[in-house]
């Protein structure tokens, strides 16, 4: 970053105060800018090595805080509710809703790609966190305000019968009560990149649909036929 950007300064001060951070002393700006900067604005200096690090800081401050809040819960609960917190889908959302898409640097055609979005907005988040954790190699920049986000979040989640992975449910019913897996059958009903309802699954067992969905990914479309069949089960709607 230009130290003599005020431009730049502002907007990244912007940032830390949508972070609720109001002591901004100990920040490493050229960090925090390098944070913000997307690989199609500079192929050289951007967010991935920061990124890289942040999806270590997310994983690590998630999985100390599930302790510190439920500490009688079992390993396996913990594995599942920590792959929600840190997946691309929540970080983005955060991204999102914290408005910080706005301050990031990116080509204009990376603008426009709107199937990459979610990906886009995860990796800023992440990368956001790195430059923080950086900033005073300790988590004091981090935890104060992503702390409430990742307890508002596990409630949620602690909420849900299936933890919000409607595939792992489905298996774990199905294994236990034919002794064999689910299976999915996806097709593509659009070639458009980033529509939502590109690809449409449907969950087979027994020769039966259990449930379908569509999403924007392969992937999206198989979670959203899963949970389609657990509620049905759940709720006795399919024998």
């Amino acid at each position: 970053m230009n130290n003599n950007d005020p431009v730049r300064r502002k907007q990244l001060k912007s940032v830390l105060q949508r972070l609720g951070l109001e002591d901004d002393k100990s920040i490493k700006w050229d960090l925090l800018d390098l944070a913000l900067t997307h690989p199609s604005y500079s192929p050289i200096e951007n967010y991935q090595q920061l990124e890289f690090l942040g999806d270590a800081v997310v994983r690590l401050i998630s999985a100390e805080l599930l302790l510190e809040e439920y500490p009688l819960t079992n390993v396996g609960q913990f594995t599942a509710i920590r792959s929600v917190l840190v997946s691309d889908k929540t970080l983005a959302q955060w991204a999102d809703a914290l408005g910080l898409e706005q301050f990031l640097l990116m080509s204009g055609q990376s603008a426009k790609d709107s199937s990459g979005r979610s990906s886009r907005l995860a990796e800023m988040f992440e990368a956001i966190l790195g430059a923080l954790y950086l900033s005073t190699n300790n988590m004091s920049l981090i935890r104060p305000w992503l702390d409430s986000l990742l307890k508002d979040k596990s409630r949620e989640i602690l909420k849900d019968p299936a933890l919000e992975n409607y595939k792992d449910a489905l298996q774990e019913w199905s294994q236990l009560n034919y002794k064999r897996l689910p299976e999915y059958r996806v097709e593509e009903l659009s070639s458009q990149q980033g529509d939502p309802e590109r690809f449409q699954a449907q969950v087979w067992l027994n020769g039966e649909i259990l449930g379908k969905g569509r999403g924007q990914s392969k992937k999206a479309s198989q979670q959203a036929a899963a949970r389609d069949a657990f509620l049905k089960i759940n709720t006795e709607t399919w024998e």
